[in-house]
């Protein structure tokens, strides 16, 4: 017998997302997956799922949701004061929730990506590997009112322990945001460099889960035309008018535009959790983080 929950009521933009879909972007195909994969995998690992397991991505406003079995949840990431049964609860906490019990969400109190997190998982439509909500691949592209999603089977009692962390402010709070040279950095004149790295950047109103685009004007550089090239999650792009824009997680997968910096995945997740209007600094890594952070990526 399947286990579902109801959406009651759905919030701004509210998806599933798991860590993405990788090995089709040869096809045109979009990775997609968490924005903040950090609070994604934080959610599956304080529930003892494997960290691969899709969640619920909530954005700025959250859903009203019925469950209509037991299961255990978690809440990680943006806080937007989480209740069951109007009752508030903590943040990166497990709970046990049961048949008719209601989680609904209230005010914005830092960053701008939830994520809900079951025991077992989403178990909701999969395609080329992911279960990540993508329009053109998934049949749809965000919860609404009305859907009925299943979960994973779970038997109530077991399990449940006190497991809980601390997530450090800085997640939420950068106020740098670590890069690396992009493959047309050298294009930049000394002044342009200099501006890059001196001046802080405000984020515009055209931010979604494809791109941010910056409010500041970006000086002109001469040769603004590249043959169409890759884009990847993180890339940053300098367009004709002195725009530049940050691709994110559902990024087309090539782009026209001088692609001048390159986010570090840690700072994609922090860039994640901002909004319009608030600001930062680009941080060029080092050379010994940049080797640092490749070592680890090859350690078990």
């Amino acid at each position: 017998m399947d286990n579902n929950i109801l959406i009651l009521s759905e919030g701004i933009h509210t998806s599933i997302q798991d860590l993405g879909r990788k090995g089709y972007r040869s096809y045109g195909v979009p990775i997609a997956g968490a924005m903040d994969k950090y609070s994604a995998i934080l959610a599956n690992k304080l529930l003892n799922n494997d960290e691969k397991l899709p969640v619920m991505e909530i954005t700025l406003t959250g859903p009203k949701i019925l469950f209509e079995d037991s299961t255990l949840l978690v809440i990680t990431g943006a806080d937007m004061s989480p209740k069951i049964n109007d009752e508030p609860i903590k943040m990166n906490v497990l709970y046990e929730v049961k048949t008719s019990d209601v989680l609904s969400f209230g005010k914005l109190i830092s960053g701008t990506r939830s994520y809900l997190g079951v025991k077992g998982g989403f178990l909701t439509e999969k395609k080329l590997n992911s279960y990540s909500f993508y329009e053109g691949i998934t049949s749809q592209s965000k919860v609404v009112k009305g859907d009925r999603l299943r979960i994973e089977n779970y038997e109530a009692g077991l399990e449940l322990h006190s497991s809980k962390i601390k997530v450090k402010s800085s997640h939420f709070q950068a106020k740098k945001l670590e890069v690396t040279k992009g493959p047309e950095y050298n294009r930049l004149t000394k002044k342009h460099r200099e501006y890059l790295f001196s001046k802080q950047f405000k984020i515009g109103g055209l931010n979604d889960r494809m791109g941010y685009q910056l409010k500041n004007k970006f000086p002109p550089i001469k040769d603004q035309e590249i043959i169409t090239s890759t884009t990847i999650p993180g890339t940053i792009q300098l367009t004709p008018s002195g725009k530049l824009i940050i691709m994110m997680r559902d990024c087309p997968t090539t782009g026209g535009y001088p692609r001048i910096l390159q986010l570090t995945d840690i700072a994609i997740n922090q860039l994640a959790q901002k909004k319009e209007n608030d600001m930062f600094k680009f941080d060029l890594e080092s050379s010994f983080d940049f080797l640092g952070r490749l070592v680890n990526r090859f350690k078990d």
